[in-house]
């Protein structure tokens, strides 16, 4: 607005803001407060953290560590405060720096390609929030400002339509969780990540003290429990490809659609909303309760041994779910860095391969490694 005094702060303010309860950090002469943005950071809260009160103009271009897409700057951009003090009076009010909701930020204007599948070109992209209003305006899918259920469910949208909108990721204002229901349900669709450890691991704990007891503390009981949590992987592999992307098998009318946007389509949805990664504890007891029966039907001549690699199967599905959360959440150990590359890559590229959470070696054996496009498979925007 013409006229109109920017905010300025000197060095020393800025570097005073270098924690998580306020965290500013600088882009050249302008200042950004980006408290709001530390969990949606798709690198991590503590890489954010790390640079806090600093200037980052060298880290977005870094491309050992990672370079930022336009998509970066663009989010930046919505935490914008103020000016450094040295520059305040230098800067005309309303100047924009390049690098900003379309400007590049450098003078060499780089294409913009997408994956057509899902409109997104980086793990960035999956974290730029989504206009409300011009989303629904542009595709009269799920409008995110009212309960998706029911708009799923009186939508009368086509197999077709709803797969090709559901795999094109949004992300809800402010990083908050959209409403699914809109009523009393609403909390039970929603799941802070250390539920799974407080809720499963006591019972898991249990188990495998009395499968062990009751098998005398055999050298071959652990085994079992070994056995249990590899066979997890093959479960955690098979349930993603075969239950949770079953989109080929979708029967096309309102109750195959809304059931399999309740079981996985709305994380696809919305991928980066920190509520709906891992499983509610009541949709687990579902899907859990068959393995349980499966466990001691196949291990039917000795009751612990089924105890055992039932608690070795529950453990790996604690460390599945702890996985996912930080894969989207968290900055992680190189190796982890690959894997949550990995894994974001199944959501902005391609969704039909990648099904490994914890590891790539089922998507090895059966061919579903994911390898990400080639230039001539996107197109410009």
């Amino acid at each position: 607005m013409p006229g109109m005094i920017l905010p300025s702060f000197s060095q020393a303010e800025i570097k005073a803001h270098d924690n998580a309860k306020s965290c500013y950090v600088t882009l050249g002469s302008r200042v950004y407060d980006v408290t709001q943005f530390i969990d949606d950071h798709p690198g991590g809260a503590e890489l954010l953290l790390a640079h806090a009160g600093t200037d980052v103009t060298e880290i977005l271009r870094d491309v050992l560590s990672h370079d930022h897409s336009e998509a970066a700057y663009e989010i930046l951009e919505e935490y914008f405060v103020g000016l450094v003090d040295s520059e305040a009076s230098k800067t005309p009010p309303g100047e924009r720096i390049r690098g900003c909701n379309g400007i590049k930020p450098t003078d060499e204007v780089k294409s913009q390609n997408v994956y057509t599948t899902t409109g997104m070109s980086r793990e960035e992209d999956l974290s730029v929030e989504t206009d409300i209003t011009a989303d629904y305006r542009a595709y009269k899918f799920l409008d995110l400002s009212r309960p998706l259920f029911p708009q799923i469910w009186y939508g009368g949208f086509t197999k077709e339509f709803y797969l090709s909108q559901v795999h094109r990721p949004r992300h809800y204002k402010g990083g908050e969780s959209a409403p699914l229901f809109g009523n009393f349900l609403e909390p039970l669709s929603k799941t802070a990540w250390y539920v799974i450890p407080i809720t499963w691991l006591p019972p898991v704990t249990y188990g495998t003290i009395v499968g062990l007891a009751g098998l005398d503390y055999s050298p071959l009981a652990p085994a079992y429990w070994i056995l249990g949590l590899c066979l997890w992987t093959l479960v955690e592999y098979g349930l993603h490809r075969f239950l949770f992307h079953v989109d080929k098998f979708l029967p096309d009318n309102r109750v195959g659609i809304t059931l399999h946007f309740l079981l996985h389509g709305i994380h696809h949805y919305l991928p980066m909303d920190k509520y709906r990664l891992v499983m509610p504890p009541t949709l687990f007891l579902i899907l859990a309760t068959p393995f349980y029966k499966l466990a001691h039907t196949v291990f039917s001549y000795n009751w612990y041994a089924a105890v055992l690699v039932y608690c070795g199967g529950i453990f790996g599905y604690i460390c599945y779910d702890m996985t996912h959360y930080f894969l989207h959440h968290r900055n992680l150990p190189f190796h982890y860095k690959q894997l949550k590359k990995y894994h974001l890559q199944h959501h902005f590229a391609d969704f039909e391969n990648g099904f490994g959470v914890t590891s790539r070696f089922w998507d090895r054996v059966f061919g579903t490694e994911l390898e990400t496009p080639s230039p001539k498979d996107v197109k410009a925007e």
